[in-house]
């Protein structure tokens, strides 16, 4: 059997390894395939134009694109136009795979001032951007009702995905002056969610979050990060924005599928960040 990895950037590239690891064919479709590790057939892919053949055995398709900047209409290419394409290159080919995983995020929610967020939760962001995400997953869940998944993912952190990090070291972090909850997900365990969705889970639901077990304080995060760091700790001010939105995510529907995260809070990820990635401590 096949997995495709139709946008195998860093994320689809750690799912692609997994997979891989496990005895599976993997192709990663990208613009630089080039720069991907021997163990991916790498095949040089545009999602938004003609693409190239897929293998009648592909079992699993997976769909990490992402967008180039934070426009409304380079998220509609990124995300709507380009899952539409992956989609209509399947039935030009006659593959039905089993599963098609589209990643989402977890924006498509807004801002909750605070409040749990499930899958049950209504997905009526007034931001742009998030409102093509979330009609990307429909064409998705429209088109394939039985096969289709979405997994809406948090804040992304890990090697290389060092934000957080580098404003603390660059002295450019700020306290928010009042509680502002944030989620965020290591690569390494969405990368494992997205494995654990299309090879052990029978019947999943069409709808999956994926973020750690702690909503926190984007506050306590930073305060953190400098402590780990041995820095001072960032002054508390006005915050521009509320990045991510102001909510509490409950992945419980996931964890009830069998998935246990490597790194569980911020804590264990982030130590396992500073200890790897080779952060300049002062």
């Amino acid at each position: 059997m096949t997995v495709l990895i139709a946008g195998c950037g860093d994320l689809g590239t750690e799912v692609g390894l997994r997979l891989a690891a496990t005895g599976e064919r993997v192709i990663g479709w990208r613009r630089s395939p080039q720069h991907l590790p021997a163990d991916i057939e790498g095949v040089a892919a545009d999602l938004t134009q003609h693409l190239p053949t897929i293998p009648q055995d592909t079992d699993v398709v997976v769909i990490a694109t992402a967008a180039g900047e934070r426009t409304e209409a380079a998220y509609r290419s990124a995300y709507v136009d380009a899952t539409a394409n992956v989609l209509d290159a399947l039935e030009r080919d006659g593959v039905s795979p089993r599963r098609v995983l589209f990643v989402s995020s977890t924006a498509v929610y807004g801002d909750f001032d605070g409040d749990r967020v499930t899958e049950e939760s209504p997905a009526e962001t007034a931001s742009p951007t998030g409102r093509q995400v979330g009609a990307a997953e429909q064409v998705l869940l429209e088109r394939l009702p039985d096969q289709g998944l979405v997994l809406r993912l948090a804040g992304i952190y890990g090697p290389g995905r060092t934000r957080l990090i580098d404003q603390v070291t660059d002295g450019t972090a700020v306290l928010p002056s009042g509680t502002q909850w944030t989620n965020r997900i290591h690569r390494d365990d969405a990368a494992a969610a997205i494995v654990h969705l299309v090879t052990a889970v029978d019947s999943p639901e069409p709808v999956y979050l994926g973020a750690d077990e702690e909503p926190v304080d984007l506050g306590e995060v930073l305060q953190f990060i400098a402590r780990e760091l041995g820095v001072p700790e960032p002054p508390r001010g006005e915050t521009s924005s509320s990045r991510g939105g102001d909510r509490r995510v409950d992945s419980s529907l996931l964890r009830s599928t069998g998935f246990s995260f490597t790194y569980p809070t911020y804590r264990q990820g982030y130590r396992a960040v500073l200890a790897g990635k080779g952060v300049r401590h002062p």
